[in-house]
């Protein structure tokens, strides 16, 4: 059922071919667990990769926006035409952009499908972290942010994306 609508990460200009590039699977760790001989306890990672404990912030973000991207997927299959990014921090180019003005710091953005290339929405991990405390409040906020830049996208309001919108 996911069809195109991948989340990966991407550095720099949208145009950027890293955008397109999903975010790789951890690979298990290759080296063989020994025994310590001299009393500091076991060597290695505290839990195996695929344990949730082992999962970067980075890679905990990007699980939050596939979350809600599948949340939405449900009720809207039409999201399957669309790539889902998180970048680390929205671009500033004051001579092409204005700056960001009044408005602050973004929390996503969209990016029309042109020339071939399909739509993007995109989430800013930076932003939406500092601006939580908790991964459920940080879940909370990735959701509404989603929510409103595929409504922006769609040309529909919050409401009608999700219409759970707004009750947190």
């Amino acid at each position: 059922m996911r069809g195109r609508c991948r989340v990966g990460t991407g550095r720099g200009d949208y145009s950027s071919s890293v955008m397109d590039n999903p975010v790789p699977p951890r690979a298990a760790d290759p080296r063989p667990r020994r025994r310590d001989r001299h009393g500091r306890g076991m060597r290695g990672p505290v839990a195996p990769p695929q344990v949730p404990l082992s999962a970067s912030r980075a890679e905990a973000f990007t699980d939050l926006v596939q979350d809600s991207v599948e949340r939405l997927e449900r009720r809207w299959p039409q999201l399957a035409d669309i790539e889902f990014m998180v970048l680390e921090v929205p671009r500033l180019d004051p001579a092409r952009d204005g700056g960001w003005g009044d408005e602050g710091v973004p929390l996503g953005g969209t990016i029309a499908a042109r020339e071939g290339r399909p739509a993007h929405v995109v989430v800013y991990r930076r932003p939406v972290e500092i601006r939580t405390k908790g991964r459920d409040e940080r879940a909370a906020l990735v959701h509404e942010v989603v929510v409103e830049q595929v409504a922006e996208l769609l040309g529909l309001t919050p409401e009608t994306v999700d219409p759970r919108y707004g009750e947190d």
